[in-house]
């Protein structure tokens, strides 16, 4: 009798375990990949109006921002992996359902930058490229964080330089595509204090400016530079621009606070506000460092006849470190208008109730199997289990 015990047993454990082990391995599957495409399938590409011509074939963008990289100083090591992991999955994700023409990474890259030796900045940059690594046809262009090289007075030519450098981010850089243009801007080199990264900034801005102009016919241009076709340009950098605080905001979600920005620390100044939207004309613009998303209606006069108004959004981290629920965002762009959609991303929780539910459902299916079998066992005749 004990041997067909010992039997049952040992028929029930051949069953059992590999059907256990697959379970759980479809589980892991669906959990650490699958379960990002369910959630990004749900963002599409904002849709441009139909009456476009046909040769203005709309920029596709993807804006991200703040996914502080962690360094060799903050953070716990399983942290570190387990982010890495999770930005990487969502970005991957991302680059296969979107396939965007450009990506735009707007700052804090890294979370440690602006501590980092040179042989742990080359190292991040290794990591940064292969977390966020992207496919043929598509380009990422990249601006300074704070946390990358520091505060304006933390800053050094060495810091700056390296950033610059690698990952080839100047202080100013303009980008057009089929009448679309994208001014990336660093936000600590708008101090205005005239250091000599402020300068550069300055001049690069001066000139694009003045192209800007002499392409739109205006009477004030200075040079003979022009863009193949004019439209009004699209800010980009980390820092947003001035606002009192996130109570300006008509769509945000930050945690209701009354607490002021401090200019150049949360926000750029009013100064550099002022000269950039008056310099640029820009009809859109884009900034991070607030960890939150905001949409602000800005609306500038600086003589009775001229009127400068655009819209604002303010991105959100891409890091579950910052957020509970990440996002990022896709831009349909054409000379004509900006279609932005915001995107979530998986939030952890929804991850760990997944895999706890999947869990309790497969060693229910398991015991139901487990049970049915070990009763057609029981029918099998004695002779039959001792053979």
């Amino acid at each position: 009798m004990r041997s067909i015990c010992k039997r049952r047993l040992f028929l029930c454990f051949n069953k059992i375990f590999p059907q256990f082990l697959v379970g759980l391995f479809f589980i892991y599957v669906y959990c650490e990949y699958l379960i990002y495409y369910v959630t990004q399938l749900q963002c599409r590409w904002p849709t441009v109006e139909k009456n476009v011509m046909k040769n203005d074939k709309p920029v596709y963008a993807m804006v991200l921002a703040d996914i502080h990289l962690l360094g060799s100083k903050n953070g716990h090591w399983l942290d570190k992996e387990r982010r890495e992991w999770q930005m990487h999955r969502a970005f991957q994700t991302a680059m296969t359902l979107h396939n965007p023409e450009l990506v735009f990474i707007l700052g804090d890259i890294f979370d440690e930058g602006k501590w980092s030796s040179q042989k742990e900045f080359n190292e991040y940059v290794e990591r940064f490229k292969k977390l966020f690594e992207i496919p043929k046809g598509t380009t990422l262009h990249v601006v300074a964080g704070n946390h990358d090289i520091g505060f304006h007075y933390k800053i050094t030519p060495q810091l700056a330089n390296r950033f610059e450098v690698e990952l080839h981010a100047p202080p100013v850089k303009l980008i057009s595509i089929r009448g679309n243009h994208f001014i990336l801007i660093n936000s600590m080199a708008m101090e205005g204090d005239g250091c000599r990264l402020c300068s550069r900034a300055v001049a690069e801005l001066e000139k694009i400016a003045d192209t800007l102009k002499c392409s739109s016919g205006s009477t004030l241009c200075k040079g003979k530079t022009r863009v193949a076709k004019y439209s009004r340009p699209i800010l980009m950098q980390h820092y947003p621009l001035y606002r009192e605080s996130d109570t300006a905001c008509t769509e945000s979600e930050a945690p209701v606070s009354r607490n002021l920005f401090e200019e150049r620390w949360d926000c750029l100044s009013k100064e550099s506000t002022e000269y950039l939207i008056e310099s640029l004309l820009p009809r859109a613009a884009f900034g991070a460092h607030t960890h939150n998303s905001c949409l602000i209606r800005h609306s500038l006069v600086p003589r009775p006849e001229h009127k400068i108004e655009f819209v604002e959004y303010t991105v959100p981290s891409f890091s579950w470190r910052n957020r509970l629920d990440p996002k990022y965002y896709l831009l349909s762009v054409t000379p004509y208008e900006v279609k932005v959609a915001k995107c979530e991303l998986t939030r952890e929780v929804t991850i760990q109730v997944t895999a706890v539910l999947l869990i309790i459902a497969l060693v229910v299916y398991i015991q139901y199997y487990n049970t049915r079998s070990y009763s057609h066992l029981k029918t099998f005749p004695v002779d039959f289990l001792q053979r």
